[in-house]
């Protein structure tokens, strides 16, 4: 483990092609951070329902901008989070208390002490606040935005540290685990501590990461013997014991700190355009659904209008080429007309085969129309438009599916995305609504 390491000596041992590659990561990380703000693709909707977290990149840009690092406290309550933050800064800046979760909200401190870029110090709320799951929510966030955790522990590792240490590793933040108040353990019961929290940490935490200190000692009973003889006790607080932490802390920032804030960057500007890619998609599947009933509505009061059947077949067929084209504008994946009649059949024929039966009604449906009176082919063209507007309901549900996914049935082709469909669909319900949407037209009409 390191010892103390001045900052001139630090300074000294940095490689220069170490700092060039820092300083290229940073580059990249900027422009990743600038093209997620600056892209003019992402809908206005978007961007509100993700205020938040589009100020949260500007921030992070800005403090890649000045050089600024983060360093989080994470930990249970009372594990010494505050002091030993309190101990790196030679201040007391964070609260210390020994009420139960005296940390309410995340706090930060500046470490003037490394003088080669702005880093932060910052606190967090307990973990195990009682009822505070906002409180270890908020802490999680705040070290998914760090660019190095410090995860304090007092004792072996607890169930719940250790589900919290796990989750901080899957976001791939670099960690120090530190074992505060060893100052309460003897030599030995250190040994076993620090032989147990690499078990219990492996794979989560690099061995040489684990270190230990005493950010706020406890006071000790000193005996002093005057030139007469006469003892005098008294209680002495001890200075906190942090050079090892310190030394860590200096070795990782003097050589990968501008990759750490580079690599944290990035991390989160990837989070973020992921949420982007989601909320786009979750956006235009709303609209893709008001589109296709639109279409819906639109083709089943015109084959219920129509009182030729190889006339509701044309216009039936043309209602969803045309629905189709307006769904592959919306997914950016534009068709040609013959793009989009050969996406119908592949999506009918598929139908076809799992739904015959519809068919058939319809095909009954429009021949009993045809030889019916006036009476009849209102009832006939009701129920046909019903059936009609069920079939490109369908037809619209599939080919959104196929747009979706970027042109794509995926692997296990058409005939499962439809089947997927058709079995994830209320048919009965959905007939009830089309008779109720085709009524409601044609009574507007009139």
């Amino acid at each position: 483990m390191p010892g103390w390491h001045s900052r001139k000596s630090a300074k000294e041992t940095e490689q220069p092609q170490a700092a060039a590659s820092g300083d290229q990561h940073l580059n990249l990380a900027r422009e990743s951070l600038q093209e997620l703000l600056n892209d003019q693709r992402v809908p206005e909707q978007v961007r509100i329902s993700l205020a938040n977290d589009y100020e949260e990149v500007a921030a992070m840009l800005e403090r890649l901008e000045q050089g600024h690092l983060h360093i989080v406290a994470f930990g249970r309550v009372s594990v010494g989070k505050s002091a030993m933050l309190n101990a790196l800064l030679g201040e007391n800046r964070f609260s210390t208390s020994p009420l139960h979760g005296e940390t309410k909200t995340t706090q930060r401190g500046q470490w003037h002490e490394y003088a080669d870029g702005g880093v932060f110090l910052i606190d967090t709320p307990g973990i195990n606040e009682v009822e505070g799951e906002e409180r270890e929510l908020l802490a999680r966030e705040v070290a998914n935005r760090a660019d190095l955790v410090l995860f304090i522990v007092d004792g072996d590792l607890t169930e719940s540290e250790t589900s919290a240490l796990r989750a901080i590793a899957e976001m791939n933040r670099p960690i120090l685990l530190v074992l505060n108040k060893i100052d309460r353990y003897s030599t030995e019961e250190r040994k076993i501590l620090f032989e147990s929290l690499k078990k219990h940490s492996q794979g989560l935490v690099d061995p040489r990461n684990i270190v230990g200190a005493a950010a706020d000692p406890a006071e000790q009973l000193v005996i002093t013997v005057d030139q007469a003889g006469n003892e005098t006790e008294m209680l002495r607080k001890p200075a906190p014991n942090i050079s090892t932490v310190r030394g860590h802390l200096w070795d990782i920032l003097q050589s990968e700190g501008k990759t750490l804030a580079a690599l944290n960057a990035s991390l989160f500007a990837g989070q973020l355009s992921d949420q982007v890619g989601k909320r786009i998609l979750e956006v235009k599947r709303a609209l893709g659904q008001k589109v296709i009933r639109t279409y819906c509505v639109g083709k089943g009061v015109a084959v219920a209008l129509n009182p030729v059947p190889v006339a509701d077949l044309v216009a039936a067929a043309a209602v969803d080429v045309s629905m189709i084209l307006h769904l592959s504008k919306l997914y950016g994946l534009p068709l040609s007309r013959s793009e989009a009649g050969d996406l119908i059949k592949t999506i009918g024929s598929q139908m076809l085969l799992l739904m015959g039966t519809v068919w058939a009604v319809h095909l009954a449906s429009s021949a009993l129309k045809l030889g019916s009176g006036g009476l009849s082919a209102i009832v006939t063209g009701g129920a046909q438009g019903a059936v009609a507007y069920y079939s490109t309901y369908v037809v619209g549900q599939a080919a959104e599916r196929y747009l979706a996914q970027g042109k794509s049935w995926g692997e296990s082709g058409p005939k499962y995305v439809v089947r997927e469909i058709l079995d994830n669909l209320d048919r009965d319900s959905i007939i009830r609504q089309a008779k109720q949407d085709i009524r409601e037209r044609l009574g507007n009409a009139a």
